[in-house]
């Protein structure tokens, strides 16, 4: 009889160290959603203020940018177009997302309403990006990013 009530009193030890342990992985989890969006946030922020030392910081090395042409552009010719304003954004409005985290990636899929002029053309684009990210050494960077409409 004592053997058993130490069981169950282990067992009850367990199941609340587990639930503890499954309650501060949602937790890191939510975080990381969090984070990871807060820098796709701050991504059309900088864009719109054409802060292209900013964006350079939370863009990969090897980012790129696939627009709804198909076209892939680099990291260094998409903040060259933004700073000669051949790319100019003026504002953006949410319409809808999902943030997917699996340790140190993240995919964010994001819907967007976007006025913006691109090499001429102005006009309020109905714009889906999925972006890759990866958290390095605590911070988000985004690997690419993919442009459709919605």
């Amino acid at each position: 009889m004592r053997y058993l009530l130490l069981i169950l009193a282990c067992l009850s030890s367990l199941t609340a160290c587990s639930q503890d342990y499954s309650h501060a992985k949602q937790n890191n989890m939510d975080n990381n959603s969090n984070e990871a969006f807060a820098v796709v946030q701050q991504l059309a922020k900088l864009m719109i203020t054409r802060d292209t030392t900013e964006l350079n910081k939370i863009l990969d090395k090897y980012f790129t940018l696939t627009h709804m042409t198909g076209y892939v552009q680099s990291k260094e010719e998409w903040l060259h177009e933004i700073a000669k304003e051949s790319m100019k954004y003026y504002s953006t409005r949410e319409v809808n997302h999902t943030i997917k985290v699996n340790g140190n990636f993240a995919e964010v899929m994001i819907q967007r309403m976007v006025d913006a002029r691109i090499w001429g053309n102005r006009n309020t684009w109905r714009l889906q990006q999925k972006m890759k990210l990866e958290k390095r050494n605590g911070s988000w960077v985004i690997l690419s990013s993919v442009a459709s409409t919605f």
